[in-house]
């Protein structure tokens, strides 16, 4: 966690902290936990235009809510999606499993936090973040890095932090939107100020047909019906306290494979075959099966529409909360943070149902030492799963497959302080964590933040951060058939990452370049499909370490520019450079991205451009080729590279009046599509079916249309 810029009188740090609870914005905005609120800006960085930082040392972008509102996003991933340096990638294409990567690493190293407190796994993530809804939310901050976050040192590539809305007005609004494959969003949010405090409630039911865009039968994105209500709470002055909280309840249903909602009836057909192999790009030779690559042996497919049927109901209830304080001469923070996530799922005629609660307690208290100011803390957090199911290819009950404890009391320390007349600041923070697996466990971090000039300044970041292994939901969901999962973890995976951003801003211009470092230590891997050791009949999994490292270093850059007082251009763009072992990251990525949006208001228009572009990628190193060929079901090899491909969204807007507003817009306007291509679906030379073949949009040209009411 970084601190933030505190311009000081000649008094002393102490006047500062006791201007923190008039500060301007202190009202309205929450900064990342621990670190001090920005007094005095010098620059205009703390703006959140692309291509600007926020005035952390850290380097930190923040998305808006007038961004998020223009690109038309109803989510989380789908604000976060397309954005420079930052990805959301889809890992299976029939469940669309999502994770948000930073820095192009694995999801599961990405933290998400409400409010600054982390409160997601990766059982959680898995599903769990297309059911963040956006409204009612000031902004979403991202720091990118290992340990970027003093309190979160789970976040190998970074952090997100999703930073509740404080009204400052009583308000109703309301949307409503209609768009292609059987789309419909009703959705809601409601604020009442009260004195020296506001309530809010968000809902929100949003629903979408699954896809098949192959023809085959099995579709490539996934149908869905997801229900959000949230509770928002806000007290400025509560015993002294200023207290921000939030409940949010989440009821999702997602079905992808065979097609329809009938979940039931697709569970129970487990014989015979419903598909068309031979449909789709590269098809079959023959409607109800394929031939095995290596054999040349026909295989028959007979197991109905549940034997390539993903069907997940997940419901979730989240509490946080925090107050801040000051006392004596610094700051008291309190936090608080609760889940409950229940999993009820069906994997191609295998089940598996957890239950996952968590518990994050934290309390800390920032003060100044002469020219220092310290932050000191400690937290506890608790993450605990258990689950059970059965296993289809074992005919058994399987209990406890992946179940985890994890108790993790830590205490932590930073000390920030600026020299050469306060062009330069930097922090340096350590913390120490005790894992009731792993054991003692330190993370230490160094941030650098110099102003060249009121315009230009150079962030500077080494550190790193550590990750204690959960599931088997972090790679491959797949494995589900063997009966047993057995960890041979020694180490938490570690992560060291160095950093440097050069950034200019003015009051038209902001641009943004940064180089990362990252290197992965102890990466765990699965190894499915072993003998038992036990001797038993079914197939085990290994949860182990793996003995090579992954390193993942990239460039990127980000800009906008005011070109007239009513049109923002923005371009971008990044390129990374892997070195991995085959069986480590087993999700391709791109080698290269670029963007390029439009953001035009006047009067009572806006529009939203966005071009994206996306370079190859190396699906034959990514996927593993030499050892794990792929094969389409006519028995051709599946690309090595992949094509680069771009998708083009648009949105408009008109202001009827000071209530109504309409809009639409479209996704993917040209509608490429992978399919168009190659099939998601693969088979290996043995002649096993698969569907994890994944490098590009599994969802065509998508259309919408909707209205606001402002109350």
């Amino acid at each position: 966690m970084s601190a933030s810029k505190i311009y000081r009188s000649p008094s002393s740090l102490t006047m500062a902290l006791l201007l923190l609870s008039t500060s301007a914005d202190a009202a309205e905005t929450s900064t990342l936990v621990l670190d001090p609120i920005t007094i005095k800006s010098k620059t205009n960085q703390g703006s959140t235009r692309p291509g600007a930082l926020r005035e952390d040392i850290v380097k930190t972008e923040s998305i808006s809510e007038r961004r998020i509102e223009r690109s038309g996003a109803t989510n989380l991933t789908e604000a976060l999606e397309k954005q420079p340096g930052i990805a959301v990638q889809v890992e299976c294409s029939i469940c669309n499993v999502r994770n948000v990567l930073l820095n192009n690493l694995p999801g599961r190293y990405t933290t998400l936090m409400i409010d600054g407190i982390p409160i997601y796994s990766s059982v959680s993530s898995a599903y769990g973040l297309d059911s963040v809804s956006v409204w009612g939310i000031e902004r979403i901050d991202v720091a990118r890095g290992a340990g970027a976050s003093l309190i979160a040192p789970e976040a190998l590539a970074g952090s997100v932090n999703i930073v509740s809305k404080r009204p400052t007005q009583d308000m109703a609004r309301l949307r409503m939107q209609a768009g292609s494959y059987g789309a419909r969003l009703y959705e809601g949010y409601l604020a009442t100020v009260l004195e020296n405090s506001a309530l809010t409630a968000t809902f929100s039911k949003n629903q979408h047909d699954s896809v098949d865009e192959s023809g085959e039968g099995v579709s490539e994105y996934t149908g869905y019906d997801r229900k959000m209500l949230g509770l928002g709470w806000f007290a400025d002055d509560l015993g002294g306290f200023k207290v921000r909280g939030r409940l949010d309840i989440v009821d999702e249903q997602r079905s992808g494979g065979a097609l329809g909602t009938h979940y039931n009836a697709i569970k129970a057909d487990q014989s015979g075959n419903p598909f068309d192999f031979s449909r789709g790009r590269h098809g079959s030779p023959f409607s109800n099966g394929w031939l095995a690559p290596d054999t040349g042996a026909f295989q028959p497919y007979d197991q109905g529409r549940a034997g390539l049927s993903e069907i997940i109901f997940t419901d979730r209830y989240q509490l946080v909360t925090s107050a801040e304080k000051l006392l004596g001469e610094g700051k008291l923070r309190l936090a608080f943070g609760a889940a409950e996530h229940k999993q009820d799922s069906f994997y191609e005629i295998t089940t598996y149902k957890a239950k996952q609660q968590q518990y994050y307690v934290e309390a800390s208290y920032q003060f100044p030492v002469a020219d220092w100011l310290m932050t000191a803390g400690l937290n506890y957090r608790f993450e605990d799963l258990r689950s059970h199911g059965f296993s289809a290819a074992n005919n058994t009950n399987v209990k406890g497959v992946d179940n985890y404890r994890y108790r993790t009391p830590a205490l932590f320390l930073q000390a920030y302080r600026t020299y050469l007349d306060e062009k330069l600041e930097v922090n340096g923070s350590v913390r120490l964590d005790h894992h009731n697996v792993f054991g003692n466990i330190a993370s230490p971090r160094f941030n650098a933040l110099y102003h060249h000039t009121d315009e230009v300044s150079s962030r500077f970041s080494i550190g790193r951060g550590f990750r204690a292994p959960t599931s088997f939901f972090e790679q491959d969901h797949g494995i589900l058939d063997d009966i047993r999962i057995i960890r041979m973890l020694g180490k938490p995976e570690k992560s060291d990452n160095l950093s440097y951003a050069l950034s200019y801003a003015d009051e038209r211009l902001a641009v943004t370049s940064s180089y990362n470092y990252n290197r992965i230590h102890h990466m765990a891997i699965l190894t499915p499909g072993v003998a038992d050791p036990a001797g038993g009949s079914g197939t085990v999994t290994l949860f182990e370490n793996s003995p090579h490292q992954v390193v993942v270093q990239g460039v990127d850059i980000n800009m906008s520019y005011q070109l007239t007082p009513s049109t923002v251009v923005s371009v971008g763009g990044e390129r990374f450079h892997y070195e991995f072992a085959p069986g480590t990251l087993i999700f391709s990525r791109p080698e290269a991205r670029a963007f390029f949006t439009v953001d035009y208001e006047r009067g009572p228009w806006t529009a939203y451009f966005r071009l994206n572009w996306t370079g190859p990628h190396d699906l034959a190193k990514f996927y593993d080729y030499e050892n794990n060929p792929r094969y389409n079901f006519d028995g051709s090899r599946k690309r090595d590279k992949s094509p680069s491909y771009s998708t083009t969204d648009i949105r408009a807007e008109y202001q009827v009046n000071k209530r109504l507003a309409l809009y639409a817009g479209a996704d993917n306007l040209f509608d490429f599509k992978q399919t168009d291509h190659e099939n998601f679906l693969w088979i290996d030379g043995a002649g096993g079916i698969d569907f994890t073949h994944l490098w590009g949009p599994g969802r065509g040209r998508y259309l919408y249309t909707g209205f606001k009411i402002s109350l």
